[in-house]
């Protein structure tokens, strides 16, 4: 789908290897503990069969956003979309990017007949917080981890 702005971008999904690499360099800004692109691509691999997706927005052959989501279903909710992740390079933001991009994924989350989009955002995260709420998002819930590292 055609992103409308200065330069001709494009919504889709990232399924190729090369595809998915293409994401790396933007994905690695929100989670810089990725060791390298190969890994990643690795793990994305494991993460497709439980069901992980990518979607990126494409400039030419230059991924400038992407997240990574999953459909998935609880006794809480019933059937939701889950984003894993959801990032804009660095040099893209503020650009309008990030809403075209959530609001792709929240029209996914529809055409599958989700009963919720959901996504978990660290709570240092200020600028995130603030981009949720503005796309109409509640914070409805505490996510509790205990590592076991």
């Amino acid at each position: 789908m055609p992103i409308p702005g200065p330069t001709d971008s494009r919504i889709a999904a990232a399924t190729s290897d090369a595809e998915i690499l293409a994401c790396f360099p933007v994905m690695r800004q929100l989670r810089p503990h990725l060791a390298d692109a190969q890994s990643f691509l690795a793990q994305v691999r494991r993460q497709e069969a439980q069901g992980y997706r990518l979607t990126a927005i494409w400039r030419g052959d230059s991924v400038v956003a992407c997240a990574g989501w999953r459909s998935t279903e609880n006794l809480i909710r019933g059937r939701f979309l889950y984003v894993d992740d959801l990032v804009t390079d660095a040099g893209a933001r503020s650009t309008g990017l990030g809403d075209q991009l959530f609001d792709a994924l929240v029209a996914e989350a529809r055409a599958q007949s989700c009963r919720a989009f959901i996504l978990d955002s660290g709570v240092t995260n200020g600028a995130a917080h603030r981009f949720y709420f503005r796309k109409r998002m509640v914070a409805s819930a505490l996510h509790f981890s205990l590592p076991l590292d």
